[in-house]
């Protein structure tokens, strides 16, 4: 084990200590007043169990097919924008993570390595998510380029038309452009570990950090602001958007941010082959519903004709069973990840999932099941129903 860790929160505090607080801040928190994310966490601690019993579960699997594909856990990376500042190299140590614990890895549009370096450093599955900017055909040779890299699955995300309010980035001057404050400065000299192994390696190696796969004319480093009206995110998306990048795209595709099941019908008659039931792990609207309570609903409405995902939030494998028992076909992953890849790397994002398997593991026995295909929504119910019996 790279580190003394025992489960995702002790990853978490690790990240805490490392990583200049500006960094951890973008990844760690949410918006506005941050109700979102204790709303997150106590839907999952609302929803209980009732386990099967005198069934043999000594043969577990947690394998589970994704898109006509096996893969070893019923888990995706997530894209995060923040990957390569949290480690050295951090998106090609995450990729090389998934592919290790055979998942996919999601490249994000706003990655500071470009997605061929991705794939060239590892041998793993790759996804790409894609912000639609505001200049169309500026996205379109984007997914040109994804589809020339020998990526096969592209993730729209559209819950993110208008920019979120995180007072703490600006307090911490943690957005961009990221400015200079005396605090910030401070606690950057305050945690030599990352200056060294991250900071000034990446400068060294790569000049400073910048979003690769934004055209080369519109490539600004993160100390300076992007003021081109052309890579704007599209606040203008509608549907038949959607509908024309389905006809565009030869590949799968998934529609990320999903919280209604009238939009996931209309989704599905535009052509998607997969929706993530997601609220943006409490980053964006700070008031959404948290992904557990419509997911059923979602489900119901979607009716097997696309593969639907879910995320945010998720700190334990119970997390990801109780998704799974009320309808999501596989579980992404974004902050988990992260933690152990900025306390040690490669192996400490390895950590990570290793620790959610093993809670997988061991949850999944505990509830009488041999492999999540065994998980159907009479094994769970919201705790205060529990309590008033039958």
């Amino acid at each position: 084990m790279p580190t003394g860790a025992l489960n995702i929160d002790d990853l978490r505090a690790l990240a805490r200590r490392r990583l200049p607080r500006g960094i951890f801040d973008y990844v760690d928190r949410g918006a506005e007043d941050e109700v979102g994310l204790a709303r997150l966490r106590r839907a999952f601690d609302d929803l209980v169990f009732h386990p099967r019993v005198l069934v043999d579960v000594g043969s577990r699997d947690l394998s589970t097919t994704l898109f006509g594909r096996r893969q070893a856990l019923p888990l995706v990376i997530a894209p995060t924008a923040a990957a390569g500042l949290v480690h050295f190299q951090g998106e090609i140590e995450l990729a090389r993570a998934a592919a290790a614990a055979g998942i996919p890895f999601t490249i994000a549009t706003g990655s500071i390595t470009e997605m061929e370096r991705i794939r060239a450093a590892s041998s793993g599955e790759l996804w790409f998510q894609l912000y639609m900017w505001h200049e169309r055909p500026l996205s379109f040779q984007l997914v040109d380029r994804a589809r020339a890299a020998g990526i096969e699955t592209l993730v729209l995300t559209v819950d993110t038309p208008a920019l979120p309010i995180r007072e703490y980035n600006t307090r911490n001057g943690y957005e961009v452009p990221i400015r200079a404050t005396l605090r910030g400065g401070i606690d950057i000299l305050l945690h030599p570990r990352w200056v060294f192994g991250m900071l000034l390696r990446t400068i060294l190696a790569e000049g400073v950090p910048t979003y690769r796969h934004y055209p080369a004319g519109f490539r600004s480093k993160i100390t300076r602001k992007a003021t081109w009206e052309q890579v704007r995110l599209a606040d203008t998306l509608g549907w038949d958007d959607l509908r024309d990048l389905r006809r565009r795209w030869p590949g799968r595709l998934i529609l990320k941010g999903v919280l209604r099941p009238d939009d996931a019908v209309r989704a599905v008659a535009a052509g998607v082959d997969g929706i993530v039931v997601s609220s943006h792990g409490a980053r964006n609207l700070d008031a959404a519903v948290p992904p557990l309570q419509v997911l059923p609903a979602i489900a119901e409405a979607v009716a097997g004709r696309a593969t639907l995902l879910a995320d945010s939030g998720v700190r334990r494998g119970a997390d990801i069973l109780k998704l799974m028992a009320l309808g999501a076909d596989a579980v992404l992953i974004g902050r988990a990840p992260l933690y152990g890849l900025s306390a040690a790397g490669m192996a400490g994002a390895r950590q990570a999932l290793d620790i959610l398997r093993r809670e997988m593991d061991a949850t999944l026995g505990l509830l009488g099941c041999r492999s999540p295909a065994d998980l159907d929504a009479s094994l769970v119910t919201p705790a205060a129903r529990a309590a008033a019996g039958p």
